[in-house]
């Protein structure tokens, strides 16, 4: 049985071989649980890295922890990789052939009021993720970026290829400043890296802090959702199958082992690209809390608020390049990922 639900309209992932030893970070979040166990179902053997940070509900990593290690393929270090000792200890015996690292410190909010938090896990936890695949020379280093990055960018879709300085919230700012830190290594050292800059994404599994999840928990519990900018905001929503089987895609897609494709990031002087994983089909904020009151069957009590500080009136996606590279775009719509969500939310808190 597959431990993540399987998406819509997927493709055989052909790239992956059975038996390829991969080191995922942040393997007990979100996107980490679903990316770990798609490739537990592809037949690789992963090392999970995960400090549990008591960000949100530990209780819900510690229940993701516990399905991926029901899988005989998967173990488990519960280290930070802002602590470089226990990281590279765990690193250097496990050996992987390539590593995925989406430990962070998540949340554009959260970051205006805890900065230190950001620089600790998205700085110096990736700077310490770079040495390690410097000095053990990994296949590919695959890590995590986020669409904030664009920032104050208007011109939509966002194409991998804008200039990005223009950030609106530390939590971006840090972000991006990995992704300098990413070409630099793979300029200096040739360690092939692709970064991938998320859209909104949202599922079984989400993250309590995101507004897919508040908006569920406050609609079933009858309690008002706070709607910001008066509810004139779009997003570009991506389920999370969808992007665990782009990530996996992207695997085989290793940077500077093929010529470049029309329209591609990939640096001129590095083994070095960033992708979008988007659907680039934004939906109103409304109708996506409309999705959320069609699957509970109850309607949303709302207080219409101003736009918060750090956040951003639309995003969208371009895939063109994720298609180019993979042959696959994102395709879950919210009227199939939504109901999903509602259906696990309410299994998995007896709602």
């Amino acid at each position: 049985m597959p431990l993540g639900p399987t998406p819509r309209h997927l493709g055989n992932v052909r790239m992956i071989e059975a038996g390829t030893r991969i080191l995922v970070t942040g393997a007990a979040g979100f996107v980490g649980y679903h990316v770990s166990a798609r490739l537990l179902d592809a037949g690789c053997v992963l090392l999970g890295l995960d400090n549990f940070s008591a960000y949100y509900d530990v209780a819900l990593k510690e229940r993701r922890a516990a399905l991926l290690a029901a899988h005989p393929g998967f173990a488990l270090a519960r280290v930070s990789i802002d602590d470089m000792a226990s990281t590279s200890a765990a690193w250097r015996d496990f050996a992987p052939d390539v590593v995925v690292h989406l430990a962070a410190q998540p949340g554009v909010r959260y970051s205006i009021d805890h900065p230190e938090a950001y620089l600790a896990s998205n700085l110096v936890g990736t700077f310490n993720v770079l040495e390690l695949a410097r000095h053990t020379r990994s296949a590919h280093l695959m890590v995590a970026s986020t669409s904030s990055v664009y920032g104050a960018n208007t011109q939509m879709p966002f194409d991998e290829r804008q200039r990005c300085a223009t950030p609106v919230s530390l939590y971006a700012a840090t972000k991006g400043a990995t992704e300098l830190m990413g070409h630099s290594y793979a300029h200096l050292f040739g360690v092939p890296m692709t970064f991938f800059r998320f859209f909104t994404v949202y599922g079984p599994w989400g993250r309590p802090d995101m507004a897919p999840f508040k908006f569920t928990k406050a609609i079933s519990d009858g309690v008002p959702i706070d709607v910001y900018n008066h509810g004139d905001m779009a997003r570009d929503f991506t389920f999370v199958g969808d992007l665990a089987e782009a990530v996996l895609r992207l695997m085989g897609t290793v940077p500077g082992a093929a010529a470049p494709v029309e329209g591609d990031s990939l640096s001129p002087v590095a083994p070095f690209r960033v992708v979008n994983i988007g659907q680039g089909k934004p939906v109103r904020l409304l109708d996506f809390i409309g999705e959320i009151e069609a699957a509970l069957g109850k309607k949303a009590r709302m207080n219409m608020l101003p736009m918060q500080d750090g956040d951003v009136h639309a995003t969208e996606a371009s895939n063109v390049l994720l298609e180019r590279l993979t042959g696959y775009v994102p395709s879950t719509p919210v009227s199939v990922g939504v109901p999903e969500f509602v259906r696990w939310y309410r299994d998995y808190y007896r709602a």
